[in-house]
C-alpha cells in the first residue's frame, strides 16, 4: 500500500475518549470524528449529518454500517470505541460482546474496502505466575474475564470480516483525556483532596502514553502495516509502584497511596495479574519509533493538564 494509507477522510468510532482524542490531534482536520449518541434512533447518522456510531446497533443491524460507510465515505476507519468498564462487562456479557466484537465485526465487513484499525487489550492473556507477560503478539492467549473474553472474540470476528485490518493490543493507557477518566485523573483528584487511594501491588502491567499510542499506530497504519502489533510502554510497572511514580512527579503526597492485593478490593472481574505487552515486533517495524518512558510521559501529562487549566481560567 503507498503512504498515508488512511486517506484524507479516516473515521474514528470512539472519538470522545482519550485515545480517539489523541488520534484525532494526530489526524488531518477533515477526519471525522464518530461519538455515540445516547438513546440515539435506530441510524449511525444523526440527522444533521454528524457521524453518530452506535456498535451495539450495528450489532443488532449490520446493514446500519453499510448505509454509514455510504453516508459518510470515509478513506479508512480507526475502531477505537468499545466496552472497557471490565466489571459491568462481567456482569452484562451481552453488552460486552455487542460492542467489543459483533458491532465492530460489522463495521469490519462494511469496510473491506478500506483500511480498518481495532484495539484491543492484554486482557485476552491470563497474567498468571504459570504463564506471565510481558506478552508477545504469539502469545497464547487465555483471557480470564469477559471483557477479555469479548475483546479476544472481536480480534477474530474482525480478522475474519476483514483480513488486511489491522489489530492494535495495548494496556493501562493514560494521559490527556477531556473526560478525565484515566489513572493518573483519579490519583491527582484523590491525593489532591487528601483522600486514601487503594492500589494493588501485584497488578503488573506496561502502561501506555495515549499520545505514543496513537501516534505509533497512525505510523503502522500509514505505512499500510496489516495484523497484529503491540503497543504499550516500555517499563514493567506494578500499579502501586506507577501510582508512587505519579505521586512523586506530581507532588502529591504518597503516604495516602495504600498498597493492597487485588483479592482486596473485591472486583468482580478477574484481572491479569502479570501481564503487560512486549513490543519488540512494533520496535523492529518502526525502529525509528519514538517512545516516552512512563516519566517522561506523566511530566508531559502534567504540562498538557496545566496548559488545558489555564487556557479554561483564561477564557472564563
Amino acid at each position: 500500500m503507498p503512504q498515508n494509507t488512511l486517506g484524507p477522510r479516516p473515521l474514528v468510532v470512539g472519538s470522545a475518549g482519550q485515545v480517539g482524542a489523541a488520534l484525532l490531534k494526530q489526524l488531518p482536520p477533515s477526519a471525522l470524528a464518530a461519538t455515540r449518541a445516547p438513546n440515539a434512533a435506530n441510524s449511525p447518522v444523526s440527522a444533521a449529518g454528524s457521524p453518530i456510531v452506535d456498535l451495539i446497533a450495528l450489532a443488532h443491524n449490520p446493514s446500519l454500517a453499510t448505509q454509514l460507510l455510504d453516508d459518510l465515505q470515509p478513506t479508512s476507519i480507526l475502531c477505537v470505541g468499545g466496552a472497557t468498564d471490565v466489571e459491568r462487562c462481567e456482569t452484562d456479557p451481552t453488552w460486552a460482546n455487542d460492542t467489543n466484537a459483533h458491532g465492530p465485526a460489522a463495521l469490519a465487513t462494511a469496510a473491506r474496502s478500506i483500511p480498518f484499525v481495532f484495539f484491543s487489550t492484554d486482557y485476552v492473556f491470563p497474567g498468571t505466575d504459570e504463564t506471565p507477560g510481558p506478552y508477545a503478539e504469539d502469545a497464547p492467549t487465555h483471557p480470564l474475564s469477559v471483557y477479555g473474553r469479548s475483546k479476544l472474540a472481536g480480534e477474530r470476528a474482525i480478522l475474519a470480516a476483514h483480513p488486511e485490518a489491522l489489530l492494535i493490543r495495548t494496556n493501562v493507557v493514560f494521559g490527556p483525556d477531556r473526560q478525565c477518566k484515566n489513572f493518573l485523573y483519579t490519583l491527582h483528584r484523590l491525593l489532591s483532596a487528601g483522600a486514601v487511594m487503594r492500589v494493588p501491588t501485584d497488578q503488573l502491567s506496561t502502561p501506555t502514553y495515549n499520545e505514543d499510542l496513537a501516534a505509533a499506530t497512525l505510523a503502522l497504519a500509514n505505512s499500510g502495516h496489516t495484523g497484529l502489533f503491540n503497543i504499550s510502554g516500555r517499563e514493567l510497572l506494578s500499579r502501586y509502584d506507577f501510582a508512587l511514580l505519579a505521586a512523586d512527579i506530581l507532588s502529591l503526597d504518597a503516604s495516602l497511596l495504600h498498597p493492597v492485593l487485588t483479592a482486596e478490593l473485591n472486583q468482580r472481574a478477574p484481572r491479569p495479574l502479570r501481564a503487560g505487552l512486549r513490543i519488540d515486533k512494533l520496535l523492529r517495524t518502526l525502529p525509528h519509533l519514538t517512545l516516552r518512558s512512563t516519566r517522561q510521559a506523566i511530566h508531559d501529562w502534567q504540562s498538557t493538564t496545566n496548559q488545558q487549566q489555564l487556557s479554561e481560567e483564561l477564557s472564563s
